[in-house]
């Protein structure tokens, strides 16, 4: 494993830009995380919350601070009343269901909150921006339920449940362990924050969920691309494929640069140069193998701009209304749609699930007789009497077929679906956070297919070798590397076995992003 991996990063919040790698290492445990205390950043923030106080107390209207929220929006709060909304908010808002967002998730959420209020246009003060950045410093996270946001307002219901914890209120995870806000507060000495006017709204209407599990989905994708080319690069050498398939001179014609970046790795890694492996009597090899690059290429070229989507959000003001206490404006408007998320879950999602289907597709051919150049069946090793007794990776096979089935049924965009809710006040949502939560499960999915896929190209590769068809001088110095990474963490499959745990374990191993591909 890598072990820059186990280094920590710091990650300053201050107003400027912060990167999607960022907020993975803030979710993943790995950084720093520290709040600047520049005395022209605090009066920045501060300047926005002061300038509210003063304008609601001069009788001024306020969205959400002098009004009820939403359609109720024409709805007066008397003044000694006002002080008490922020709390109402995240109360009422207190209904979210389904699973639970994990721990890493959860932390990404909070560092795409406190990077938005950051920016200084949302009216809090500076001690919430402390308090937010304590939870991370702490590990103090909140518990968030998956379900009940449609992207605009914002992510209300799931950030409901970030304002309920600054200020003392429902549940967290501490030490792994699920525990009461109030009492970890108590036992680490923690006072809990009572929200001012805007400060419960500034929390909630806005796109940190959405943009925390975009976060984490961009850099799964990106994973996912390397390792599918390296696959598609063992599968190659496992069913004996055409190497020209991938040649330079080939994809000079047509010169999509992520998909030509895809066919350049396995070109390399299939060691054209070398005393080349064995190839089939097949002019061309089927689409899975020979379009690969086209397939995978996809979802390459599309990172950059998915890059910039997440990013740019990632590093707004998105809620509503915005605070420019410079010119003493409220800006009413709705910067808490998650529209260009939306896109870019439901684009990406996409993506992935063709990866899935284009792995599918080359385990399918690994498996058959008819198609994979002299293999056994299933890529079984018995050999002799016992031969007939075992199915090798038979169920494996039906297994990432129905991953796969499941992945690309989860690719209709959800941003589609938008739905008029709340008086129809909202009457155009997002569907943002659904459409990150639809990735994220497309991502997993995937991630399994990738799982097989690799234990089975990795088994059709030491099948050649023991059978003589193919030789360690013919392979490149990255399939070796590969192949022997794989091999310390599995072994080959002769006899029958359980193959679940190798399975679970090659997930875990392709999330933690352990084997070494293209970049590094």
């Amino acid at each position: 494993m890598n072990t820059a991996v186990l280094q920590r990063t710091p990650v300053v919040f201050d107003g400027s830009a912060l990167t999607i790698t960022q907020i993975n290492d803030i979710a993943r445990g790995r950084a720093d995380v520290r709040l600047s205390d520049d005395e022209n950043f605090v009066k920045r923030i501060n300047r926005g919350a002061e300038f509210l106080d003063q304008l609601w107390q001069q009788e001024g209207v306020i969205y959400g601070v002098t009004t009820g929220y939403g359609d109720s929006c024409s709805v007066d709060i008397p003044g000694d009343l006002i002080e008490e909304l922020p709390r109402n908010l995240y109360t009422f808002h207190g209904c979210g269901l389904g699973e639970l967002f994990t721990i890493e998730q959860s932390r990404a959420i909070v560092g795409a909150r406190l990077a938005s209020l950051a920016r200084g246009s949302s009216g809090v003060r500076y001690e919430l921006l402390q308090q937010l950045s304590l939870l991370l410093q702490q590990d103090i996270i909140p518990v968030i339920p998956q379900e009940g946001s449609v992207g605009a307002s914002g992510d209300l219901t799931p950030l409901s449940y970030v304002a309920a914890v600054l200020s003392g209120e429902r549940q967290v995870w501490y030490r792994a362990e699920r525990c009461d806000a109030a009492a970890i507060f108590g036992e680490l000495k923690i006072t809990p924050l009572r929200l001012r006017p805007k400060e419960g709204l500034a929390i909630m209407n806005g796109t940190a969920a959405m943009t925390g599990l975009a976060c984490l989905a961009y850099c799964r994708a990106e994973y996912l691309c390397q390792l599918s080319a390296r696959i598609t690069a063992m599968m190659s050498i496992a069913l004996q494929g055409n190497v020209y398939h991938f040649d330079p001179a080939l994809f000079a014609v047509k010169p999509h640069p992520g998909q030509n970046l895809i066919a350049s790795w396995i070109h390399s890694d299939l060691s054209v140069d070398r005393a080349a492996p064995r190839q089939s009597d097949r002019l061309q090899d089927r689409y899975s193998l020979r379009c690969a690059p086209h397939i995978i290429g996809v979802l390459q070229d599309s990172l950059p701009w998915i890059c910039q989507f997440i990013e740019t959000e990632l590093n707004s003001a998105n809620d509503n209304p915005i605070i420019d206490a410079t010119s003493e404006q409220v800006l009413h408007g709705g910067h808490f749609y998650g529209g260009h998320i939306a896109f870019a879950m439901d684009s990406l999602k996409n993506a992935v699930a063709n990866l899935a289907d284009l792995l599918d597709r080359q385990i399918a051919q690994l498996t058959d007789v008819k198609f994979n150049n002299g293999l056994p069946a299933n890529l079984s090793g018995v050999r002799g009497v016992r031969r007939p007794l075992n199915h090798g990776f038979k169920a494996v096979q039906i297994g990432a077929s129905a991953w796969t089935a499941e992945a690309l049924k989860q690719t209709m965009p959800a941003s589609v679906f938008s739905r008029s809710t709340e008086c129809h006040n909202q009457d155009k949502v997002s569907m943002g956070t659904i459409a990150a939560r639809d990735c994220i499960r497309v991502l997993q999915l995937t991630e399994q297919v990738a799982a097989a896929a690799l234990m089975m190209a990795w088994q059709g590769i030491q099948l050649r070798r023991r059978d003589g068809d193919l030789l360690e001088e013919g392979l490149s110095p990255s399939m070796l590397a590969s192949i022997r990474q794989v091999a310390d963490s599995f072994a080959l499959v002769d006899e029958d076995r359980e193959l679940e745990g190798d399975l679970r374990n090659f997930v875990r191993l392709i999330q933690c992003r352990h084997w070494r591909l293209y970049d590094e």
